[in-house]
């Protein structure tokens, strides 16, 4: 107010000079000025804005029974899964199922052209018979020899190049029974069968294509176990207990779970995301966890009583990590150095500084200052 009527004053000496040079002294204005600056000077002020309330999220400190909860995402995976080949090269006339087909053992899965090894059959089929005539040929000429030489009639050389005959008509004959089973072996080669049950999961050659031996035509997950898999960071690996027990619900629909336990680590990282392959076998996975699902698994680690905290919490005040307090009557905040005890993946523990039913500031701590009022938005316990 007084400030309002110190502002009002060089307007009323203007006007009281203005009077005096013009030689017409009034009364009446001089009266009108003074009581324009009255009226100025009785004006009230403006209010000083209300101080902001900024909403924040809180966490309630609570002591759990020890150590630190990490929770990953993964897929669903069958435990065997195997690539289906022609162990011949040909041409692929035909293939009888497709990605999502169920198959049975003993199903015919593709055909390729199969002139060239039915010629082959063939072929060997009539070696066969030949070296036969020559083997009976000859083991007619050694009877023959043999009363022969009983009689005296033949020497000895001559009886030993009819045993050699007939060995050699024997070995021929074992030779051609060689190739034909050879030959009707190629023959089946170009029928590719499934050895068991499964889903066929992915398909690597069209019908009319010429595939080379080895190459894959359909992969199929085995029937059986289902793996879920997990890119799990160097520090997790290395904190987990031995077998452990892994909870595993379904990402879409949590009501949806499993157990497992770690059935295989690959012991090298990946070279671009650094973290390590797992896989846990899951116990009587439910029919809705399906190959390729997204599932979610949780690991519990340690053994320690102590307090965590979300990382998203900490701060730093004076170079020591601290987190912001609220006073819940007051509804104020407050900066508290912290001890750390470890940082952990999306949480870390504290050793030192807090306690059960503290509220600590889990949302918004950097644009808070001491004793500003704040606003808490539903508290996570």
């Amino acid at each position: 107010m007084i400030r309002r009527a110190v502002n009002s004053i060089p307007l009323v000496e203007t006007l009281r000079r203005f009077v005096l040079a013009t030689g017409r002294p009034c009364a009446l204005a001089l009266s009108l000025v003074s009581l324009v600056a009255l009226v100025v000077a009785c004006k009230p002020a403006q209010a000083p804005p209300a101080p902001e309330i900024r909403p924040v999220r809180t966490v309630t400190i609570e002591r759990q029974a020890g150590g630190e909860t990490v929770t990953l995402t993964g897929t669903v995976y069958a435990q065997e899964e195997v690539s289906l080949a022609f162990r011949t090269g040909g041409r692929m006339i035909e293939r009888n199922v497709n990605v999502g087909d169920r198959v049975r053992p003993g199903r015919v899965i593709a055909r390729l052209e199969n002139v060239t090894q039915q010629n082959a059959v063939q072929a060997a089929r009539a070696n066969l018979s030949a070296a036969m005539g020559q083997l009976t040929e000859a083991r007619n000429h050694f009877d023959r020899q043999e009363r022969m030489l009983q009689q005296g009639v033949v020497s000895r050389a001559v009886f030993d190049r009819a045993v050699q005959t007939r060995q050699t008509a024997q070995a021929q004959v074992d030779s051609a029974q060689a190739q034909l089973s050879t030959a009707r072996d190629h023959l089946t080669y170009t029928e590719l069968v499934a050895d068991s049950a499964g889903v066929v999961t992915a398909r690597g050659a069209e019908p009319g294509e010429v595939v080379a031996a080895g190459r894959m035509v359909v992969t199929v997950a085995r029937q059986g176990g289902r793996d879920a898999v997990f890119n799990v960071p160097a520090r997790v690996k290395e904190m987990a207990p031995v077998d452990p027990e892994v909870s595993v619900v379904l990402t879409g629909n949590p009501s949806v779970r499993a157990t497992g336990r770690v059935r295989e680590v690959s012991p090298q990282a990946d070279r671009v995301t650094r973290t390590f392959e797992v896989r846990v076998g899951l116990n009587d996975p439910p029919d809705a966890m399906r190959l390729g699902s997204t599932v979610t698994g949780t690991i519990h680690l340690g053994d320690v009583e102590g307090i965590t905290i979300p990382s998203t919490a900490l701060t730093s005040t004076e170079g020591r990590p601290a987190v912001w307090i609220v006073d819940a009557q007051k509804s104020v905040v407050s900066l508290q150095n912290v001890d750390v005890e470890r940082y952990g993946v999306g949480e870390v523990a504290i050793a030192q500084g807090l306690e059960p039913g503290d509220i600590v500031v889990t949302a918004g701590v950097q644009t808070l200052r001491p004793g500003q009022e704040v606003r808490l938005l539903p508290a996570t316990p």
